[in-house]
């Protein structure tokens, strides 16, 4: 039995190992997956000396508690939350050194939605088709941590960083969202189509790692009938039958019967994976490139 391994002792509402993900398999049905907001992996990865394609858990909530079978260093970033090494108050956002044993206690978010725990060595479960990261639509990768999970960890390549605090960005009051119109703007009404880049949304709480589904005005269809199945892309805004938009996130489908009004800028996706449910959305109309 290895030391080099995390014990989960909590595993929380929703935790699972993520990296940058899998690119390049769209044409095997696989999508992308990997972390959310993938700024803040990289950035805790750095802070505990990682490379920035090393493994991290990712939180949603309620955060988790994790207990290292050797002496590591830590750091947790994305939603603001209270962390604490054996209950006593550690900081957020910086390196923290841990003994072997000790309990890491990641709390409930204070803002946004979804935390990241990045561990000296990486999260080093097994890679599948080149990413550690699990994918919750296609069941790729490892399962959701459960309590009492055993997750190996990589040997540490470098020191950890030397700051007190990194700065991160605070978790949207507005989330505002870049978008592209097409390729399928022409299946909506003009009205609906002013609408989408005038009307405020909000999130809704059956949003997920899949996408970010949204609250507010439905759009009216210009054309019936159905769209023959065609590839989707991370950031498709896809628009169901009940005519609310659905911003396509990480673990999206590779393909879909839906029109796609409109695609959302990537660099804009990070903040999405920190947009708690019912916070304001406005889709803002740009040129394309």
């Amino acid at each position: 039995m290895t030391d080099r391994a995390l014990c989960v002792v909590r595993a929380g509402a929703l935790t699972t190992v993520q990296d940058l993900g899998r690119p390049g398999h769209a044409h095997l049905g696989v999508p992308r997956s990997g972390a959310l907001d993938g700024p803040t992996a990289t950035l805790v990865n750095r802070l505990v000396g990682n490379p920035p394609e090393a493994a991290v858990l990712e939180t949603t909530l309620n955060g988790c508690s994790v207990r290292p079978r050797s002496a590591v260093t830590v750091a947790v970033g994305g939603a603001p939350c209270a962390v604490r090494v054996d209950g006593s108050p550690v900081a957020w956002g910086a390196p923290v050194h841990m003994p072997a044993g000790a309990l890491l206690d990641v709390g409930t978010a204070r803002g946004g939605v979804r935390g990241y725990v990045a561990v000296s060595g990486g999260i080093a479960v097994e890679p599948v088709l080149g990413s550690r990261s699990t994918d919750l639509l296609s069941g790729l990768g490892p399962a959701p941590l459960t309590d009492g999970a055993v997750l190996p960890l990589g040997t540490p390549s470098t020191l950890p960083a030397r700051v007190d605090v990194a700065p991160q960005p605070a978790p949207p009051a507005e989330l505002v969202l870049r978008v592209t119109l097409g390729p399928r703007d022409d299946w909506f009404t003009p009205e609906a189509v002013r609408a989408f880049t005038s009307r405020a949304y909000r999130v809704s709480p059956a949003s997920n790692r899949i996408g970010l589904r949204t609250e507010g005005p439905a759009l009216e269809r210009a054309r019936p009938g159905e769209l023959p199945s065609e590839g989707m892309v991370l950031g498709a805004v896809q628009v169901p039958p009940d005519g609310r938009p659905v911003v396509f996130l990480a673990d999206h489908p590779t393909t879909g019967g839906y029109p796609v009004i409109a695609v959302v800028r990537t660099e804009d996706l990070a903040a999405a994976a920190q947009a708690a449910p019912g916070t304001p959305i406005r889709f803002l109309g740009v040129r394309r490139h």
